[in-house]
């Protein structure tokens, strides 16, 4: 699989686009204004306890107090207290060598919030999640700071390696350079990319991110909460950081400057990788030039068509995100059952882009198109769980129901993308609703009577064609409704159409000099 980074630069900000064998399976967006995004770390002070709900709320400067619940707090919450407490104050007897800082009792995981936090403290947190919709950031006091090939966690010894390295003997390996290269006060935790890497990379990697420890305990002499103490890196470097391979055939930048930013990382972290970044300096924008513009158009919506006739509809509630299977056109060749398992293995592999693409959260329920066979649903399950793999967010499939359903539930870190691919409705202004015509009579019949009580008595009424139609089409046995006016209120009325208006949309002029009577 070959996977290329197509970075837009404008005035608005930077759209990065990642596409997998040219099909576009991730889409970032970063302002240059963004804030708190997942991985900062914030001085926040303690705002509210909420022993109900075994959580607190915190001040880290958004417009809502943002929610940190006592299963985030940390095993070492206590440590991490004291040493936000002696760091703001510049109380620091360890001095520089933090391997000398004496740790706190650690905190049970089932105790309560009221047990670990008095008052109302100021506390260093990381944000877990963005703020979505009307709720704030959640955070966690699990400080993390990611690197290349590891991640570096204070407050404990415990070395870690990524469940995705399967080689006992690398994983050995590489458990004895950790151990052996490791400071003192902190755990380690291997990340994937780490196999196959010797010593000198992995202990730059942690050197640097040593370093970035000394500067958040830095920043955090004399600060004032709510206050940053660390920014995550942009988007484009904290992508390359975690995605950057072997397998990346080219990043293609339409900025000069970061362009030289992006070379400049990927020199740090990958110098044999330097030359897949290039510059686009084509006359056409450059998601234009890739295909990206097309597939976006494509990809979002309601409905994704699938090449074989088939098709997707995507749906979003509050509580959870609903995908129905269709088989639409698609030619029944081989029998029900077949074209069943043909038509389910076809869309998991454009349900699993769409989750990544649209960055789906939460509990995804997939309704597959019926199949009688075990042996049959069994292959859709092992088919999505090889296609969710190349997925970064923490996910859990469960196995097909006799119903046909499937139900995944998936880590959102950022707000889900929703782009319209659509044109707003001007009648309902895209809320899918309109007023009733055989109330728009009513209001226009009480309109008509208070502009005659004003001695307005000549009157034309500007409607659109099918509002005309409804208003002065009578029949055999009954007049029309402007007919009806005419004689009730002995009145002219002067119907006017208007391409223009709206469905139900009506305005009132007087007759005589053409000017609009507001009402």
């Amino acid at each position: 699989m070959t996977k290329e980074l197509i970075i837009n630069s404008s005035g608005e900000g930077v759209e990065i686009a990642l596409l997998e064998d040219k099909k576009l399976v991730e889409l970032h967006y970063e302002h240059g204004q963004d804030n708190f995004a997942v991985g900062d770390l914030y001085l926040g002070k303690v705002k509210k306890l909420m022993p109900g709900l075994n959580a607190v709320f915190v001040d880290v400067g958004f417009e809502k107090d943002a929610f940190l619940h006592y299963t985030d707090l940390s095993p070492y919450f206590r440590s991490l207290l004291k040493f936000t407490r002696q760091s703001v104050q510049g109380d620091i007897p360890w001095g520089t060598d933090f391997g000398k800082f004496k740790n706190e009792a650690e905190i049970v995981k089932t105790g309560k919030i009221t047990e670990v936090l008095q008052g109302k403290p100021d506390i260093l947190v990381q944000i877990l999640k963005e703020p979505i919709s009307a709720k704030g950031p959640r955070l966690s006091c699990e400080i993390s700071l990611p690197g290349r090939f590891v991640v570096l966690t204070p407050f404990n010894d415990v070395v870690a390696i990524s469940r995705k390295i399967h080689s006992a003997d690398e994983r050995k390996r590489l458990q004895r350079i950790i151990e052996s290269i490791k400071p003192k006060n902190f755990g380690v935790i291997v990340r994937t990319a780490a196999e196959g890497k010797n010593t000198a990379e992995l202990h730059t990697d942690m050197l640097e991110l040593s370093e970035m420890w000394q500067t958040i305990q830095t920043n955090l002499k004399g600060a004032k909460p709510p206050q940053i103490i660390l920014s995550e890196q942009d988007k484009t470097t904290s992508i390359l950081r975690d995605l950057l391979s072997e397998s990346f055939e080219r990043i293609v930048v339409n900025d000069k400057k970061l362009l030289a930013d992006t070379k400049e990382y990927i020199g740090r972290i990958a110098p044999e990788q330097q030359e897949i970044v290039s510059f686009h300096n084509a006359g056409q924008p450059i998601f234009d030039t890739f295909g990206i513009t097309k597939q976006v158009k494509s990809s979002f919506g309601k409905t994704v068509n699938l090449s074989s006739g088939a098709y997707l509809i995507i749906e979003h509630t509050e509580a959870l995100h609903v995908i129905d299977v269709n088989s639409g056109t698609r030619a029944a060749e081989a029998g029900q059952e077949q074209n069943a398992l043909a038509t389910n293995l076809e869309a998991v592999q454009e349900i699993t882009r769409q989750m990544r693409l649209r960055d789906l959260g939460g509990i995804v329920i997939i309704d597959f198109i019926d199949m009688k066979l075990p042996d049959n649903r069994k292959k859709v399950y092992d088919a999505m769980e090889a296609a969710m793999k190349q997925d970064r967010a923490r996910h859990t499939i469960l196995p097909m129901t006799k119903f046909g359903l499937m139900q995944i539930t998936r880590q959102r870190l950022r707000p889900e993308i929703n782009i319209s691919t659509a044109e707003v409705c001007p009648s309902c202004k895209g809320t899918g609703k309109i007023g009733p015509s055989i109330l728009v009579s009513d209001d226009i019949e009480k309109d008509l009577k208070y502009l005659i009580n004003q001695g307005h008595r000549e009157l034309s009424l500007h409607v659109h064609p099918i509002l005309e139609a409804y208003l002065t089409k009578g029949s055999f046995f009954k007049k029309s409704i402007l007919a009806r006016w005419q004689k009730e209120l002995k009145t002219r009325i002067k119907i006017v159409l208007d391409n223009n208006a709206g469905l139900t949309q009506y305005h009132f002029y007087d007759a005589k000099t053409d000017d609009l009577i507001k009402l």
